[in-house]
């Protein structure tokens, strides 16, 4: 019920609201101190109406910084490859599902996750405890269960809008807390164990 109705406020932004947004959000998000420590990050290419990530890709490949991005396998697991600019992306129909833009050239394979200093993830809610709610594909479960397996802990990241912050998401026992929500209005962090 709760991802219905973020995806139904989701669907009657403007193209403008998420231009907007997009460019608040990659300024908040570039503000951040993990990321501006991060030599590699792994992060998504937005679609449809949600939160615009392309400006925030783009600036952190301006500074420097090697960004992943993800290729949706058929079993609905993740592998990256490497973002060169927005004219390195393909849009890839995957069945049924929504349409994807996945970076062209070298597969690294579903461990080049573990490269990554930073992990942004998309999301459609986020609670006080720093509980993700996702689309309920399962597949950023599987990318952070790979890098809790490899002993690896970069720091988790979601990016939403402002209301999308909300007071609890339904969580199962295999979610892991993000130590971090960037909106377009600002920063919040979570105590991890709360």
């Amino acid at each position: 019920m709760l991802r219905q109705g973020i995806l139904a406020v989701r669907n009657t932004l403007t193209a403008d609201d998420v231009r907007e947004a997009a460019a608040a959000l990659a300024g908040r998000a570039l503000e951040l101190p993990e990321l501006a420590r991060a030599r590699t990050v792994a992060a998504y290419v937005s679609v449809g109406s949600e939160p615009g990530t392309l400006a925030l890709l783009d600036a952190l490949r301006a500074r420097g910084v090697r960004v992943l991005l993800p290729v949706l396998l058929p079993d609905n697991d993740l592998e990256w490859g490497a973002y060169s600019g927005e004219g390195s992306l393909a849009r890839v129909q995957h069945g049924s599902k929504m349409a994807l833009f996945e970076p062209v050239g070298e597969r690294l394979g579903p461990d080049a996750v573990a490269l990554a200093d930073v992990v942004l993830l998309p999301g459609l809610a986020v609670d006080a405890r720093g509980m993700r709610l996702g689309r309920g594909g399962g597949s950023y479960d599987r990318v952070l269960a790979r890098l809790e397996r490899a002993g690896m802990h970069p720091a988790l990241v979601v990016l939403l809008y402002d209301s999308e912050v909300v007071e609890r998401v339904p969580a199962q026992a295999h979610d892991r807390p993000v130590q971090a929500v960037v909106t377009p209005s600002g920063m919040r962090r979570f105590r991890q164990g709360s």
